[in-house]
């Protein structure tokens, strides 16, 4: 390997929205992360409903009452 042309690759600690706190190498320092193993569903079997509103329930409300929309319809 070239000397000079690689960025550092130093001890850091990854910090998880839900608390959970982890030990690992890395080019950056103080990662943040928003989901891990600790809190992820597939890993803890519990489901959780990040969203209440459904995606078609987003779309009705956001373009169901343009009149691009009605005109299609009918």
């Amino acid at each position: 390997m070239k000397t000079g042309i690689h960025p550092d690759y130093n001890e850091t600690k990854i910090n998880c929205a839900c608390g959970a706190t982890y030990d690992s190498r890395s080019t950056r320092e103080g990662l943040r992360i928003g989901i891990c193993s600790s809190c992820h569903p597939f890993f803890t079997g519990q489901q959780k409903f990040v969203d209440t509103a459904g995606r078609v329930e987003k779309f009705s409300r956001r373009y169901g009452n343009s009149r691009l929309a009605s005109s299609k319809m009918s």
